[in-house]
């Protein structure tokens, strides 16, 4: 099937001044169709093949923008899909158990020679480059049933197929805390490298200039899709607000039955700490993926009261009036405030 849609070069003059703020992108950005969906360049070879993969009944995706709980979710949603199998989950890395579809788009070719170059091209580097440059649906031909995919693409640049043959779970989280974390992970994570302050930073954002914007856009295609019997839709906020009846949620959707006990462990398991310390996510000893210099925010996966808003009432009011104005063209109302 053709790729329906037109994939654009962004404007020189704009795609200059990200790049000046981008530093890990050496090459630049895509919007695609009418929606303006903003990408790297690199997704432009790839998107008629992420399009048009094959999916199976049995597989189950998790959709989210990006920062909006998908790695916890998908260690949930994986362990609930099969049978809370902890001891796979200790020794398999979760990129491994639910691959990132789109990964290999993220890193630009030329950052990823300069990461080879770091490593003195040593074997460890260059299969850690061939794994962060095979496409999902490569990866998604060798994976046995049930497969999970994890993606941030919206839902109309997947394969339209999706939700009317197999299970998907929409993660939507509010755009303050989102923006946030982005920003965080954009400054931490070099093949991004953002060099510049928050302010700049939601300007980008909010001009829809920013991996995988329009926001409102994918929250609208996944909110759309909320009665779809394939298509649970969950709120970040709700699910560390409250678990069990999130989890419950979960299970329903998926079929599956949870003992209390075996609730209890699991949220003891997703806990923050705990996550951290105990589930191989990918966490390669090579160099040059990550600024080592850059901290975490201290307040990771919190909802709410971030420092960026309150030491900024101008920039404040300006998000406050953005997201009411946009939340009630699309019809959805996030379960928190700043």
């Amino acid at each position: 099937m053709a790729f329906p849609y037109e994939i654009n070069a962004v404007d020189k003059n704009i795609n200059k001044e990200l790049l000046d703020h981008f530093k890990g992108q050496k090459t630049g950005f895509v919007q695609v169709g009418p929606k303006k969906w903003f990408l790297p360049e690199k997704y432009k070879k790839h998107a008629a093949n992420f399009y048009n993969f094959e999916v199976k009944k049995d597989d189950l995706w998790i959709v989210t923008y990006p920062r909006s709980g998908t790695t916890l979710n998908q260690e949930l949603l994986w362990l609930l899909n099969n049978n809370l199998d902890y001891e796979t989950a200790a020794n398999v890395p979760l990129a491994e158990r639910f691959p990132f579809f789109e990964f290999n788009v993220i890193a630009d070719d030329k950052f990823l020679k300069e990461v080879l170059e770091m490593n003195n091209y040593s074997a460890e580097a260059q299969e850690e480059v061939k794994k962060r440059d095979t496409p999902g649906y490569e990866i998604g031909k060798n994976m046995k049933s049930p497969r999970h995919f994890k993606t941030h693409l919206p839902l109309s640049l997947l394969p339209p197929n999706l939700i009317d043959t197999c299970k998907v779970v929409y993660i939507a989280r509010n755009p303050f805390d989102v923006s946030i974390s982005f920003y965080h992970h954009n400054k931490k994570i070099r093949a991004h490298d953002f060099h510049g302050s928050f302010q700049k930073y939601w300007e980008f954002f909010e001009k829809n200039l920013v991996l995988c914007t329009p926001y409102w856009e994918h929250i609208r295609e996944g909110w759309q899709n909320r009665n779809h019997s394939n298509l649970l839709f969950i709120f970040y906020e709700d699910l560390i607000r409250d678990k069990p009846g999130t989890i419950r949620k979960m299970c329903s959707f998926l079929n599956k039955e949870i003992s209390d006990d075996d609730l209890n462990k699991l949220i003891e398991h997703i806990n923050y700490d705990n996550f951290q310390k105990t589930v191989p996510i990918m966490k390669p000893k090579i160099l040059g993926l990550v600024n080592r210099d850059i901290k975490e925010p201290t307040e990771r996966g919190k909802i709410g009261g971030k420092e960026e808003f309150k030491t900024n009432n101008e920039l404040r009011k300006r998000a406050e009036d953005w997201v009411k104005t946009n939340s009630s063209d699309v019809g959805i109302e996030f379960p928190m405030t700043l």
